[in-house]
């Protein structure tokens, strides 16, 4: 299939085209480069370089390439950004899907693969969560993808031939197993980077943020999936999916590591004594979150194949050694 990544500059969207290009597809890229990297496209992938809200140019390519597909990956991601900047973030992701799905209508692009995501759930009180959790989202960035969402059942109501799957993903983590490619945020908030550049030097510590939850060791416990699976879930969604669908899977590993354990493993694989403190709880962290990904195993047999910890952060530390600056590199 011919494939429109939006955000394909993206660490989800470069690994994305990545699993796209050895299942035999042809990706497309389609990024603003705000936060994306140049880099990250390899050079035989077609790079468009478009904001998801310029309706025009997004179906200029959409006809010019012939796609049969968009993978949607445009979004701000920011938890505390969303807060303090929520007109940018309903901007971006929320005009930015109906911007989309005009394009697609325009040109006949009927099938959508939607990046969502465990922030729709907001804090549940049973766990594991299953994709039937009340959606409560408690920030701007939860809630508009939730809105994403029933937009998409909206225009699903309209267009029995359209057909989209929303994935609603857990902590997303992990490089490329082979270093090509990796993970280059700035800011960056992701526990492992975080962890990783510390371990490098690039950071003076590492800050847990509260030790006194309800949990085994007192730290928040979270669902962490693989890039790579990730991205093969995208794909695997894309091949099997009929006109009419309007299905939401929850991607993640179906158990939980602790703050404390991420650290001990990053302290096992890198060999190196990472500096510690801890601080004060954030607002709104819940104590646990993690997902049951039970019902795309039921219904379409894709389940996480790399669900060790260790190996999780070995892919990643082998990007951050070899790539300390990122893409700057």
């Amino acid at each position: 299939m011919k494939v429109l990544v939006a955000g394909g500059a993206g660490y989800i969207g470069s690994h994305a085209i990545k699993q796209l290009l050895a299942s035999g597809h042809e990706p497309i890229a389609l990024d603003n480069l705000y936060r994306g990297h140049r880099a990250a496209v390899p050079h035989e992938v077609p790079l468009v370089e478009a904001d998801i809200n310029d309706t025009e140019l997004v179906a200029k390519a959409l006809e010019q390439f012939e796609i049969d597909c968009v993978m949607h990956f445009c979004a701000l991601t920011y938890v505390g950004e969303s807060v303090e900047r929520p007109l940018d973030y309903y901007h971006n992701n929320v005009a930015g899907m109906t911007s989309l799905l005009r394009a697609m209508k325009e040109t006949a692009v009927r099938r959508l693969v939607f990046s969502s995501t465990c922030a729709t759930y907001g804090e549940p009180v049973h766990m594991p969560i299953t994709e039937t959790t009340p959606q409560q989202p408690i920030n701007p960035y939860g809630r508009s993808k939730l809105m994403c969402e029933r937009i998409l059942a909206d225009e699903l109501a309209t267009d029995e031939n359209f057909a989209y799957v929303a994935l609603r993903y857990f902590n997303v983590a992990g490089c490329a197993a082979d270093g090509s490619i990796g993970e280059d945020h700035d800011p960056e908030t992701h526990i492992i980077p975080v962890i990783l550049q510390t371990a490098l030097g690039r950071r003076e510590k590492i800050t847990i943020f509260g030790d006194d939850y309800p949990t085994p060791d007192g730290t928040c416990i979270r669902d962490y999936v693989h890039v790579e699976d990730l991205s093969d879930a995208h794909i695997l969604v894309m091949e099997q999916m009929q006109p009419g669908w309007g299905r939401k899977y929850n991607l993640g590993i179906g158990a939980g590591y602790s703050v404390r354990e991420v650290i001990d493993a990053a302290k096992r694989v890198t060999n190196t004594d990472i500096p510690v403190e801890t601080g004060p709880r954030r607002p709104g962290d819940p104590p646990s979150l993690y997902a049951d990904p039970a019902l795309i195993a039921e219904q379409l047999g894709w389940k996480a194949k790399i669900t060790d910890l260790d190996r999780i952060i070995e892919t990643a530390w082998a990007w951050f050694q070899n790539h300390p600056d990122g893409y700057a590199d």
